[in-house]
């Protein structure tokens, strides 16, 4: 049994030394998978509490339990708040736009494993956030089903891969208003099997987090077919926009 071992892990061996891991940031040789530099790594800013009760807005400083943004007290969300492992910074677009149109398919499981400690613990259903057919053909792949695969994998939720569909391909929401982008996905999504949703505690995964358009229109489709809660989860966060 040794012996036959002994040949996988001189290969493991080579491939190491002819592939070592490197930094999702910048790509700098690093010791592990998944790692970032100390460079990258100082360059991003991890989320958490202090933040707003109702959106998950960080705040500069601790205003109390339970409060809300001067947004949310305005205008609540649909949602029951969005968590972001990140702030959107120079380090988190590169590694969130690597996954979304190099291929680099690994940068997934990279960004899961910092969005984790985020999950909610009465989470019983992952629904990614999706693309419409003529993008998904295009790029292959759905960067947001790609994490939310590595998210269930590591807690054990498990991923609702096709309950979500996009109807029609919406403009890219660059550039507009928050009422422009609320406009553009109207209506572009739909719960496919109502069954599957009802009663459940859905987490809701992106990439990133802009306006809020999008995961508020998710949102809304997902709390009709009959979930009870719907918080969403993504990489990184573009901090200081309205939500």
């Amino acid at each position: 049994m040794l012996l036959a071992r002994a040949p996988v892990a001189l290969l493991a061996r080579l491939v190491a030394l002819a592939l070592p891991p490197r930094c999702p940031g910048c790509g700098t040789v690093v010791d592990a998978d998944h790692r970032f530099c100390a460079g990258c790594w100082s360059g991003l800013r991890f989320l958490g509490d202090p933040a707003c009760a109702g959106c998950g807005a960080p705040f500069g400083f601790d205003r109390g339990g339970g409060t809300r943004c001067g947004a949310c007290l305005s205008r609540p969300p649909v949602h029951d708040g969005v968590r972001a492992a990140v702030a959107y910074g120079p380090v988190a677009r590169d590694v969130a736009l690597k996954l979304k149109y190099g291929g680099r398919l690994a940068l997934a499981r990279t960004m899961a494993r910092l969005m984790q400690r985020h999950m909610p613990g009465d989470a019983t259903l992952i629904v990614p956030v999706p693309l419409h057919r003529r993008r998904l053909w295009t790029r292959g792949y759905n960067q947001a089903l790609l994490i939310g695969a590595e998210l269930a994998r590591a807690s054990n939720v498990p991923i609702a891969r096709d309950v979500l569909r996009r109807t029609r391909a919406t403009p890219p929401l660059k550039g507009m208003d928050g009422r422009r982008r609320a406009r553009a996905v109207r209506g572009a999504f739909v719960v496919t099997d109502a069954a599957r949703v009802a009663g459940r505690s859905v987490v809701l995964v992106d990439d990133v987090h802009t306006s809020g358009a999008t995961v508020a229109a998710c949102t809304r489709v997902l709390r009709a077919a009959g979930a009870t809660r719907v918080m969403v989860l993504c990489w990184a966060r573009v901090v200081g926009v309205d939500d």
